[in-house]
């Protein structure tokens, strides 16, 4: 559960998850779910990766209840291309973005500026955080690298590693995005 002193007064938050097709923003949003997100998946069409079958095609969307009775709405973007006129209809009236990236991606960082100028783009001053899953799987993954690569192309939000099924990491990524907002 996230505390209250994360968010203000307002009765409920808007987040949305964003990132490229298997990233894990589903897995990060039903991980701290109070409920089975409202998911569009269907069946990939191209190549799987790894246990992989399905994507988001819409949207994904969940809610968390957090102390003193308000709700977090979660939503998660589709991470293909085709699909993005979905993202400026989820980022509109959002407090702020979860960019999910997976850090098993050899071109991690150029995703990392892409996904960051997407959201900027929309709003330049939408906070966000980033969040990097699957590092544990490249023994060379270095963050430091990622920070300095996009303190370099001007982009400056939070930068994580984080286990998207961990519920008290994917937490503690939603509580550095809401501490932003305070």
């Amino acid at each position: 559960m996230l505390d209250q002193t994360c968010i203000d007064a307002a009765s409920s938050t808007k987040l949305v998850f964003v990132g490229p097709v298997g990233a894990g923003k589903t897995t990060a949003i039903t991980s701290i779910a109070d409920s089975p997100p409202v998911s569009t998946d269907m069946p990939l069409s191209g190549p799987t990766r790894g246990d992989k079958t399905s994507t988001t095609v819409a949207l994904d969307f969940a809610t968390v209840r957090i102390e003193g009775g308000h709700s977090v709405f979660l939503y998660g973007c589709p991470g293909q291309d085709h699909f993005e006129f979905m993202r400026p209809i989820l980022l509109r009236g959002a407090l702020g973005a979860v960019i999910v990236l997976d850090g098993s991606d050899p071109d991690v960082v150029t995703h990392c500026g892409y996904w960051a100028r997407t959201v900027a783009d929309f709003d330049a001053a939408l906070p966000m955080v980033i969040g990097i899953t699957r590092t544990e799987e490249v023994p060379e993954f270095d963050l430091i690298t990622v920070r300095k690569a996009m303190r370099a192309q001007g982009i400056t939000p939070p930068v994580f590693t984080f286990d998207a099924r961990n519920p008290q990491q994917t937490t503690q990524l939603v509580r550095a995005l809401l501490l932003m907002l305070e």
